[in-house]
C-alpha cells in the first residue's frame, strides 16, 4: 500500500510520473494546467531529473521526441490550444513508434476560448487530432486517485506497445483536491532494444525516423503499426459499469461529469427508474462490445458531455443505432447539473413508455 496524501489533480500527475520513472519534462505554461509544469520545477532537480520550460509548445513536443527515441521515459502537458500546437510533433512520435506521455488538462474552445473546464478535445483526442493514420492509446481520468493511477497505466502501456499515450483530463479534474494513495513499487522497466543510446561499437546504429519515401515501406509500416492497434484493442480497454445489472436506460459519460451522472443515477433510481452508467476510462480504445451488448436491453442510451456531442458518435457506433442515443451536455466552460441530467434521464424514460 503507498501514503495518502491530499493533492491537486495536476500535481497527483506530476508525482505520479516521478514515481514512474519519468524524469525528463519539457512544457510550456498555460492554464488550467500549470500546476504540472510547477510541481515539476520542484520536483525534478531533486530527484536528478530534468525539468525545462521550453520557449514553445512546439519546441517541448520536439524535445519530448528526441527523449523518447534514447528510450527515457518522457511526457509533456498542455491544455487545449497548446495541445494544438503540439499536434505536429504528436504525429512524429507515432510515427516514430516511440513512447510518450501527453497530458491535457482540457478548457474551453474552439480559438482561445476560455480557462474553464471542457470536455471538448474528445474528437482531437481520439480520432488521431494530427495527420496520418495512427492513434494513441487515450484515458480518462474521473478522481484524483486516476490522475495518478492512470498516469502511471500510461507509462506502462506506452513502454508496452511503444506508443503514444495522452491523459484526457479537464480543469475541474487538475485543480480539484482529493485524497491519493501514491504508487511506492519500483516501475516496471521495458527493454528497448531499438533506443539510440550509443552503439559502443558493439552494434549496428540505432535510427529513429518516420520518414520513408518508398511507398512500399510505408504501407508496409503502416499495415505493421494498424496490427499492434487491434492488438491494443483487444487487450487494454478500460472501463466501469455502474447499476447496469437491471438498467433500461444507459447513461455514457466520462471524467468529471461521470461523477455528476452518478448522482444523478441515484435519484433516479429513488424514482424507481432503472438506470445505469457505463463509463470509458480508456477513451480508445473505445469500450465498443460492452456498449454493443447493453443495446441488446437498454431502451434507450445518453450521453453526457461537456461538448456539443462528440463521444456520442462514437456510442451510435458502438451499438450499431440499434437504440436511441440522446445528448445532454453544456458546453463554454459549463459542468452539467445532476439535475440536468435527471432531467433527460426522465424524459428518456417517459418516451420509451409510449
Amino acid at each position: 500500500m503507498g501514503e495518502k496524501v491530499l493533492m491537486k489533480g495536476n500535481e497527483a500527475i506530476a508525482e505520479a510520473a516521478i514515481r514512474a520513472g519519468c524524469l525528463h519534462y519539457f512544457g510550456y505554461p498555460i492554464t488550467p494546467q500549470t500546476e504540472i509544469a510547477a510541481y515539476m520545477a520542484k520536483r525534478m532537480p531533486k530527484v536528478g531529473g530534468v525539468f525545462l520550460q521550453a520557449e514553445s509548445e512546439i519546441a517541448a513536443i520536439n524535445m519530448v521526441l528526441g527523449v523518447a527515441a534514447a528510450g527515457k521515459r518522457v511526457m509533456t502537458s498542455s491544455s487545449s490550444p497548446g495541445v494544438s500546437l503540439k499536434s505536429e510533433g504528436m504525429s512524429y512520435i507515432s510515427g516514430s513508434d516511440v513512447p510518450a506521455l501527453v497530458v491535457n488538462v482540457q478548457r474551453g474552445g474552439p480559438g482561445l476560448g476560455g480557462i474553464q473546464p471542457s470536455q471538448s478535445d474528445y474528437f482531437q483526442a481520439v480520432k488521431g487530432g494530427s495527420h496520418g493514420d495512427y492513434k494513441r492509446i487515450v484515458l480518462a481520468p474521473a478522481s484524483v486517485q486516476e490522475m495518478a493511477s492512470l498516469t502511471t497505466k500510461a507509462f506502462d502501456l506506452a513502454d508496452k506497445y511503444s506508443i503514444l499515450t495522452m491523459i484526457l483530463a479537464d480543469g475541474t479534474m487538475g485543480q480539484m483536491m482529493e485524497p491519493v494513495e501514491l504508487e511506492t513499487a519500483e516501475p516496471v522497466k521495458y527493454e528497448k532494444p531499438w533506443a539510440t543510446t550509443g552503439t559502443k561499437m558493439q552494434r549496428k546504429h540505432n535510427i529513429v525516423n518516420s520518414l520513408y519515401l518508398k511507398p512500399e515501406e510505408l504501407e508496409k509500416k503502416n499495415f505493421e503499426r494498424f496490427a499492434k492497434y487491434k492488438t491494443i484493442e483487444e487487450n487494454e480497454v478500460m472501463y466501469e459499469e455502474y447499476l447496469m445489472d437491471d438498467a433500461e436506460i444507459c447513461v455514457v459519460s466520462f471524467g468529471i461529469t461521470s461523477r455528476v451522472a452518478k448522482n444523478a443515477i441515484v435519484e433516479a433510481r429513488a424514482k424507481g427508474i432503472k438506470v445505469g452508467m457505463i463509463r470509458p476510462i480508456t477513451l480508445w480504445p473505445f469500450p465498443t462490445e460492452v456498449l454493443n451488448k447493453a443495446a441488446d436491453k437498454c431502451k434507450a442510451f445518453i450521453s453526457v458531455e461537456m461538448n456539443m456531442g462528440q463521444m456520442i458518435e462514437d456510442v451510435k457506433l458502438a451499438i450499431e443505432c440499434k437504440k436511441p442515443v440522446e445528448l445532454c451536455c453544456r458546453v463554454g466552460g459549463m459542468i452539467p447539473s445532476p439535475e440536468e441530467v435527471l432531467e433527460k434521464i426522465e424524459e428518456v424514460n417517459k418516451g420509451g413508455e409510449r
